[in-house]
């Protein structure tokens, strides 16, 4: 039977904490409902209401599309271990990128990885668990550097320009690219 809460409690922060990976999902009028598993040590409680996961480059940008023309967004746990449980939270996200106030903040909570696209916020209007019976048993093996990897490989600045390419969605949404900023010695 599915519970809503008002925001996190402490055992949902235990549980999130537990997880080694998580499943994101937005939608916009008139485009493809979007959902992208993320792994990584990519996710931080801020608070029992706010929420936040580092986003690497990958093959699109339609969480950041979405989130600029909806809002809406949910973020889904499952438990491969026991205690079955999936942990639901819904709310409203903005995407922060590295040229954005409040950008260094937030980078200072997550491991420094190459690649890093942007952060995004999560403001939580509600949280729901579910049982998970139907969730298979699973062990994580390793994680796949093969992102990090690529993106360690990359020449900083011939990403950048590539990203200012990118200033669109699958569905041809307007994207927010990132600005180049140097690295800090």
């Amino acid at each position: 039977m599915a519970e809503f809460f008002p925001a996190l409690t402490d055992a949902h922060v235990d549980f999130i904490a537990r997880q080694s990976m998580f499943f994101v999902a937005t939608a916009a009028e008139g485009a493809r409902v979007s959902i992208s598993p993320k792994g990584y040590d990519a996710f931080r409680v801020i608070n029992a209401s706010t929420v936040a996961y580092l986003d690497l480059g990958g093959s699109g940008n339609e969480t950041q599309a979405h989130l600029a023309a909806d809002g809406r967004i949910t973020i889904m746990f499952c438990a491969f271990d026991n205690p079955a449980l999936i942990l639901r939270l819904y709310g409203r996200g903005v995407a922060v990128l590295p040229q954005d106030d409040g950008f260094s903040d937030l980078a200072e909570r997550f491991p420094k990885l190459p690649g890093v696209r942007q952060v995004f916020v999560v403001h939580i209007e509600s949280v729901q668990t579910s049982c998970g019976w139907g969730v298979p048993r699973m062990t994580l093996d390793a994680e796949r550097q093969t992102l990090v990897k690529f993106h360690a490989q990359q020449d900083p600045i011939a990403r950048m320009e590539v990203n200012r390419s990118r200033d669109r969605s699958i569905d041809g949404l307007p994207v927010r690219v990132q600005a180049f900023i140097p690295a800090a010695d």
